[in-house]
């Protein structure tokens, strides 16, 4: 008989991933020249065609290219990708505040989000607050209201206003100007190319060329990011006994996609794979669970309407039933 082999944990599966940490350093600079030369042909497109048939679709399409870049930004944060370029650090920064995401809070926020995600207390932190069904019971109606308001899927569609430009930058800013004064940064670059592109060449090119590329992509990545730790078949482990391993694992989603999607999102729908290991590079992703028998069976969710209208029911943490539950009628 075959001797049972037990599935890895803790350091020894994070040390099987190592491997996929190493970075193609040409590869890297191919998938960022790809990315922003497709977003700066797409914003050239929109300055110049007039047709809402082609301007429309253009827009929804540069804002999901936007995500892609995105996830760029967040692998070189996590120094996944092009660790030590000058080069590169010009290009994601300025990104970073172009898109309403300054690389101060948000290395500081997804950082501990990494650190602390799926805890009972203290996961709220660069991430969605989340509570249990007996805190729920204690707490006052406003702040119940505040928790609703914070989950609404309204909050996540209107992301560039609510989890982007007060949520990243103007809270921020507020809350500690001198560390986080390139979230003030952000917030006056937006508003001024909003009022440089409305003012020199219209409000429909303004609307077009920025406002609804970033709409699209703040809302895409809002509800990307609410799914990846809000779904039916996640678990949250109590702060005394949590596990690094178990919460990427269990409480950090698979989402299935096709390969357009999956080039758009840029592989984050292997979020449990990322949340084992944040330094393998997106496009190495899919490779560490191929090899990695431990990551083959994740918790899965998808983009069709059903399994999102099911992680936006999941609204409590129940912890005798230990599971996800909506609110108390």
């Amino acid at each position: 008989m075959s001797e049972v082999v037990e599935p890895r944990s803790g350091r020894e599966l994070i040390a099987a991933t190592k491997p996929y940490q190493k970075e193609n350093r040409l590869r890297s600079w191919l998938h960022v020249f790809e990315t922003f030369g497709v977003i700066i042909a797409c914003a050239v497109a929109l300055f110049f065609v007039e047709s809402l048939w082609v301007r429309i679709p253009l827009a929804i399409f540069q804002g999901l290219v936007i995500v892609r870049a995105f996830i760029l930004y967040h692998d070189f944060m996590h120094l996944a990708i092009l660790r030590g370029s000058h080069v590169a650090k010009w290009i994601m920064h300025t990104y970073g505040v172009l898109v309403l995401t300054p690389p101060n809070v948000w290395r500081q926020t997804h950082n501990y989000h990494h650190a602390h995600t799926a805890k009972i207390v203290g996961s709220h932190v660069g991430s969605y607050l989340m509570v249990t069904t007996d805190i729920w019971e204690k707490m006052s109606e406003s702040e119940r209201l505040m928790y609703r308001v914070i989950r609404h899927p309204l909050t996540i569609l209107f992301g560039y206003f609510t989890l982007f430009l007060y949520g990243m930058c103007l809270s921020s800013f507020m809350r500690n100007p001198r560390k986080n004064w390139d979230s003030a940064v952000a917030i006056v670059v937006n508003f001024a190319l909003v009022a440089l592109l409305w003012w020199g060449f219209g409000f429909w090119t303004m609307f077009f060329v920025l406002f609804l590329p970033l709409f699209v992509a703040t809302a895409s990545g809002g509800y990307l990011f609410y799914a990846q730790h809000n779904f039916p078949e996640m678990h949250v482990q109590p702060r005394e006994s949590w596990e690094y391993t178990r919460a990427a694992l269990e409480s950090s989603s698979y989402m299935e996609t096709g390969r357009l999607l999956g080039w758009l999102t840029g592989n984050i729908g292997y979020h449990h794979v990322h949340h084992l290991n944040p330094g393998i590079p997106f496009y190495r992703l899919p490779e560490a669970m191929a090899a990695i028998p431990e990551l083959q069976s994740p918790r899965k969710t998808t983009l069709w309407p059903e399994d999102i209208a099911a992680c936006f029911e999941q609204k409590l943490w129940d912890a005798e039933a230990e599971r996800m539950v909506g609110y108390p009628d």
